[in-house]
């Protein structure tokens, strides 16, 4: 068998991150099933749940955040298409692209880049003042202030907002992250466009430490995708069959999340300012 690499889009939702956890349901333990059930595990020894060899993903999202990149590699034999794939996994988890990549290939270490897709719904946002605070967010910084790591906190990174009806697509773009920034980073854009003080980034950038009720809270997961990652050299082949299935399912998510709106809107038009 040879290496190969799967693109995975998911709906991070129902799941308690990416990364195996002990006792609640995560994307890596659909995986793991999907392939156990394909007899392509290599033995559990004392593990939750058996890997094949040289399994890795790109990335531990968390509890609820969604995914259009992911990536996980492993010894997998060619008949192994994401349509085969996906036979075994829940339709919320699809496999809809995959590459051949050479025997070294990590694909936690491996990626040059990846981005990280916001929709903060921000109807009361000042639309300069959000992109004010991206653009000094962006560049080389030590972003210790906005992670819970003490490690690996000196990142170069890419912010954008663009508006897009009543949200803010904010997508953040680098080599890796800390846990939790790109939704601390999220929390001070909304907080900037809203009226906090601009200044404010300068000092999440300064090097004392901003803790207590001055620290940055990480915004809601929900609205947050994995959005691209980048593996130099690797080019991704996307199974027909496999994207129409991606495709029925986030259409059939937008259809419910469509209506749970209107029906939100119809409560609180009916409601009003100062109740019926």
């Amino acid at each position: 068998m040879d290496v190969r690499a799967y693109r995975i889009a998911y709906d991070g939702r129902p799941f308690h991150g990416f990364q195996r956890q002990p006792s609640v349901p995560t994307v890596s333990d659909a995986v793991l099933d999907a392939l156990v059930a394909l007899d392509l595990s290599a033995d559990a020894g004392e593990r939750t749940r058996p890997t094949p060899s040289g399994y890795a993903a790109a990335g531990r999202t968390d509890a609820g955040v969604s995914a259009l990149a992911q990536t996980v590699a492993f010894d997998a034999p060619d008949w192994l298409s994401p349509r085969a794939f996906n036979a075994h996994l829940p339709e919320t988890v699809r496999v809809w692209a995959v590459a051949d990549v050479p025997d070294d290939f990590h694909a936690t270490h491996d990626p040059t880049r990846r981005a990280y897709v916001y929709h903060l719904p921000a109807p009361d946002a000042g639309v300069d003042r959000a992109r004010e605070a991206a653009t000094r967010l962006s560049g080389r910084h030590d972003f210790h202030n906005l992670t819970p790591d003490d490690t690996g906190t000196t990142r170069t990174l890419d912010c954008t907002v663009t508006p897009d009806g009543d949200t803010l697509r904010v997508r953040v773009t680098a080599g890796g992250f800390p846990r939790q920034l790109v939704r601390r980073l999220v929390t001070v854009i909304r907080g900037v466009a809203t009226g906090t003080d601009v200044e404010f980034v300068g000092r999440l950038l300064s090097p004392d430490p901003i803790d207590g009720p001055e620290g940055v809270a990480p915004a809601p997961p929900e609205p947050l995708v994995l959005a691209t990652v980048e593996y130099p050299g690797v080019e991704f082949a996307a199974e027909p069959a496999a994207v129409a299935a991606v495709r029925e399912t986030f259409h059939r998510q937008r259809r419910h999340g469509l209506a749970a709106a209107r029906v939100a809107e119809t409560v609180l038009d009916g409601v009003g300012d100062d109740g019926v």
